[in-house]
């Protein structure tokens, strides 16, 4: 029940449509009832002209009403009746549709206030939790999980209420009508529950292991669209297929017993609740024949039993489909509920630039129990340009990822002008950075809002400045639709060394005065490097560079170079002094030059 609440508290928001809703349904369940109820007259007195006999003492209104009616001609009867069943529908079909109306319009709510909430959520997260997160599990938790959720609170809500109160009000006519008759029939009713409360837990736990599955099934897609060419180009066709078709597999058979477990619900439910009805027949019809139970009244008690069983059905694939959504509530709210692991101070301040240095202090650093970080300490002074090289794998990287904070070290600070950086807001100290990844990432969106990404309000022409400053702006004007042409998922109409011009461009249009060079420059051609190059060294006046580089040809005007091997500082001082040192930063230095 408590993960049930949890799973309802989605609907807190709309509680007062949720209540009109409610309203609406008690009415159509109301006249569900006086529906039936109508045939009672129409058997016993309008088709046979006998009078209504009800075994049990009737309240003085009901008892003047039935007299009322057992007094009334047969035909003037009818015609009451006529005009009574076409209200009682009309009626019945207008709160039925408020009642599904209200129910589908708070799902729809619901949906968009957790799909919201998640991705608000996700976005929040630092670095660290998509490293252990595959895309396309997440990507499942906002689609998937998210659709069972809208289901259980559209549609599992509404029956559990409705077919609730329909059980109410069918179970309250039996009683009035045959206590004694009522109760033989209600000692089948802990039969009709017990396999729907043991068939539930089943599902709950089929069901998550389900969810499971598609999220595998989505990180798969995920992961082999994304890297369709390398699938390609290593023949793997046929290898991603069959993994898909074992994840797709595994997939149907936990849905088989899904379905199986539900399918039975209906007819042990229905056979039980059958049962039940023959001994009521049996007994009733007994004491109709013996005169003291009218037919109708009979027919009523009868019919009001059997209408019994479909909401006790309906209650049953209820119970399926709410035990399916906590399991996708819980897969919600593991998120929801996770912290992320750079958090913001309570009353963070505000950086507004910085005038003397950053300053990082006996910095250490591991992912899990890898440690890639060890006792850094470095001093950068404001405007200086700080070259970051060494072996692939040293931790060169994931040091130049603390400054803005996307990841937090384990011990030790960072600091900008002797303040600890973990004081500022994410956002003030995030607007003075700004990046150029080794991976450029674009969007499928305009080569103009790819460049204005960090500034949406920029101009055009402040956009072709900084295009020109990266040596982009001619390319882009020999695309189809220049600065307005889309340039697909990732980028991948342009090529990689144009990505990459871009990307250098929207840094340069953000103008933060802290630069950091992830490889900036990785994927130009020499032409294209030396231009942009330029571009760079003017932008270090005024400015704190941090320039990652694997071509140390790059990195001869740095101010200080730093070299880090095995996550340690081994080496620092400027390109001649390095030379001359005759260590890692040489060896490294002179088998580059033996490539050329």
């Amino acid at each position: 029940m408590r993960d049930y609440l949890k799973l309802l508290k989605f609907v807190g928001p709309y509680k007062g449509l949720f209540i009109i809703a409610i309203v609406c349904m008690g009415f159509s369940a109301i006249f569900d009832g006086v529906s039936l109820a109508m045939m009672v007259p129409l058997a016993d007195k309008v088709l046979t002209n006998k009078k209504i006999i009800v075994p049990t003492k009737l309240p003085d209104f009901l008892a003047g009403f039935v007299d009322k009616i057992n007094n009334t001609p047969p035909d003037v009867l009818l015609n009451y009746m006529v005009f009574a069943v076409l209200l009682l529908f009309l009626l019945k079909g207008i709160f039925g549709f408020f009642q599904s109306y209200f129910m589908s319009d708070i799902g729809q709510c619901v949906v968009r206030d957790i799909k919201s909430k998640l991705y608000a959520k996700i976005q929040s997260l630092s670095l660290s939790y998509f490293t252990h997160k595959r895309g396309g599990e997440l990507m499942s938790r906002i689609t998937n999980d998210v659709k069972i959720v809208e289901n259980a609170v559209s549609y599992g809500s509404t029956d559990l209420i409705y077919q609730s109160l329909q059980i109410a009000i069918f179970a309250t006519v039996i009683f009035f009508i045959y206590f004694k008759m009522a109760l033989i029939a209600f000692v089948f009713l802990p039969l009709i529950t017990l396999p729907i409360v043991k068939v539930g837990k089943a599902l709950r736990k089929l069901s998550k292991r389900s969810q499971e599955k598609i999220a595998d099934t989505n990180s798969l897609l995920y992961e082999t669209i994304m890297g369709a060419r390398i699938v390609k180009a290593f023949n793997m066709e046929e290898h991603e297929v069959n993994k898909f078709n074992k994840v797709n597999s595994d997939y149907y058979k936990i849905s088989m017993k899904s379905i199986k477990r539900t399918l039975l619900l209906n007819p042990s439910t229905e056979f039980l609740g059958v049962i039940a009805g023959v001994l009521v027949f049996f007994w009733g019809g007994r004491e109709v024949i013996a005169g003291r139970l009218s037919f109708g009244v009979f027919g009523l008690f009868l019919g009001s039993l059997l209408s019994l069983i479909r909401p006790f059905k309906k209650l049953s694939q209820v119970n399926a489909l709410n035990q399916q959504a906590m399991a996708a509530s819980e897969r919600i709210h593991e998120v929801l509920e996770t912290k992320s692991s750079v958090e913001e101070a309570i009353e963070p301040k505000v950086l507004r630039g910085f005038k003397k240095n950053i300053k990082f202090s006996d910095i250490w650093f591991s992912y899990a129990d890898n440690q890639i970080l060890k006792e850094i300490n470095l001093d950068i002074e404001y405007g200086q340009m700080l070259a970051i090289v060494g072996p692939s794998g040293s931790g060169k990287s994931t040091l130049v990822d603390l400054i803005p904070r996307f990841y937090d070290p384990q011990k030790g600070n960072i600091s900008i002008d002797g303040v600890n950086i973990r004081e500022f807001s994410l956002k003030s100290l995030r607007d003075q950075i700004g990046i150029v990844n080794q991976e450029t990432m674009l969007f499928n969106d305009t080569v103009r809002a790819n460049i204005a990404y960090g500034r949406p309000s920029a101009s055009l022409g402040e956009i072709e400045e900084v295009a020109k400053k990266a040596h982009a702006h001619d390319f882009i004007l020999n695309c189809p639709q220049g600065y307005d042409t889309v340039i697909g998922d990732r980028g991948v109409k342009i090529s990689g060394g144009e990505r990459q011009r871009i990307a250098i461009a929207r840094a340069l249009l953000k103008n933060a005065p802290i630069l950091i060079l992830d490889e900036a420059t990785s994927q130009l051609d020499s032409t294209s490097e030396r231009i942009v190059q330029e571009a760079l060294d003017q932008l270090v006046y005024g400015r704190t560079v941090f320039m990652i580089a694997h071509r140390l040809s790059t990195v001869r005007n740095a101010n200080r170079i730093v070299v880090i091997d095995k996550g340690m500082i081994v080496e620092q001082g400027t390109h001649s002094q390095l030379l001359e040192k005759g260590g890692l930063y040489k060896r490294l230095y002179e088998a580059q030059e033996l490539q050329k």
